[in-house]
């Protein structure tokens, strides 16, 4: 049986292990908002790793799955792998993955750290305007999935499950197809999006 501090320490542990900070708020992991009630993904520019200006509504028209992260930050280094795999597998069905690096020391901790990993999608530099923009980021990784019209679908705050993201990014390439039948693969199965 364990002690009372060890009991603390290990609860401290899986705390620290789902998030790098105290989310605000939490959000269900498997629930994306009506789309209805979807409110627009606020627009930034940025820059990529090779000095390129990026804007989020350069990607109007994708699926974007939008994520805050650093290279310190342990619960991050376990969702990249599954970016990189999304990017691989969804990027010809209209997915874009952009990663918003918040690292103090910027691009020299950064570019090796992607290199390192290989990461294959674009990643960005991100500042406290940004951050704000998007309700004041206080836990990485915060993720944002959104939609082709620039709607904000969901918000995940902390590690949650790689089927988690699949399933929604599933969902919004097959519910946002925009015409005629569109081939769309979760990498087990193929299904037909038809536009409405």
């Amino acid at each position: 049986m364990l002690s009372r501090n060890a009991a603390v320490l290990v609860l401290c542990a899986a705390l620290w292990a789902s998030s790098c900070s105290r989310p605000a708020h939490e959000v269900n992991a498997a629930s994306m908002t009506p789309e209805k009630d979807r409110k627009p993904a606020p627009d930034f520019t940025l820059r990529d790793a090779g000095g390129r200006q990026v804007k989020l509504s350069d990607y109007r028209g994708k699926v974007v799955l939008l994520n805050f992260w650093a290279t310190w930050c342990a619960p991050c280094r376990i969702e990249i792998p599954w970016f990189i795999d999304f990017e691989q597998r969804f990027k010809d069905q209209g997915l874009a993955v952009l990663g918003v690096a918040m690292d103090d020391e910027g691009w020299d901790v950064v570019k090796p750290y992607l290199a390192e990993k290989r990461v294959n999608y674009r990643v960005l530099m991100g500042d406290e305007a940004v951050s704000e923009a998007f309700g004041g980021v206080a836990s990485l990784p915060t993720t944002f999935m959104i939609d082709r019209e620039g709607r904000i679908a969901s918000v995940h705050i902390g590690l949650v499950s790689k089927s988690d993201y699949e399933d929604e990014i599933v969902q919004l390439v097959k519910n946002a197809a925009h015409s005629g039948a569109v081939p769309v693969t979760d990498g087990n199965r193929s299904l037909v999006a038809r536009a409405d």
